[in-house]
């Protein structure tokens, strides 16, 4: 049994050294528009977004060497890090691609930025790219 397929594709985050170097490159030379930014505490990263249709580019900065993103980074150098995918009912789909033998980083979803609930798929699994399933949280399916 599949997955229910993803709405869209959320987002594409990027591993930066530094988001004030690098935002001018997004900003400036290619005009996409500043959306903000956040600080994901619990995988230690701050988060430029920046809107280019209906999907947004995350660049991403360690804020500790023990992020995730600094062990990227120190091992690959900048560059893409993970694709995200919008979908729905994040627990079941989970459970699904379990039950399919899909190695996950995250059995359970966890908060993410931008309201979200998040989980990651090792990329063994993925052909070799770290795909992040995201369900946007409302009102009305606040968990």
């Amino acid at each position: 049994m599949a997955i229910t397929p993803p709405k869209k594709i959320s987002h594409v985050g990027i591993a930066v050294k530094n988001l004030e170097e690098t935002l001018p490159f997004y900003t400036d030379v290619l005009g996409l528009t500043l959306e903000g930014y956040e600080t994901v505490e619990s995988e230690m990263v701050r988060v430029a977004f920046l809107t280019i249709g209906e999907t947004r580019l995350e660049l991403l900065e360690a804020t500790s060497s023990e992020s995730p993103i600094a062990k990227f980074i120190e091992k690959k150098g900048e560059g893409i890090h993970h694709i995200a995918f919008q979908i729905e009912e994040i627990s079941d789909q989970l459970q699904t691609l379990k039950s399919q033998e899909i190695r996950l980083i995250h059995e359970v979803p966890k908060d993410g930025a931008h309201h979200s609930l998040v989980a990651f798929l090792h990329p063994k699994s993925s052909h070799g790219v770290l795909v992040e399933l995201c369900e946007p949280q409302t009102k009305q399916n606040e968990r």
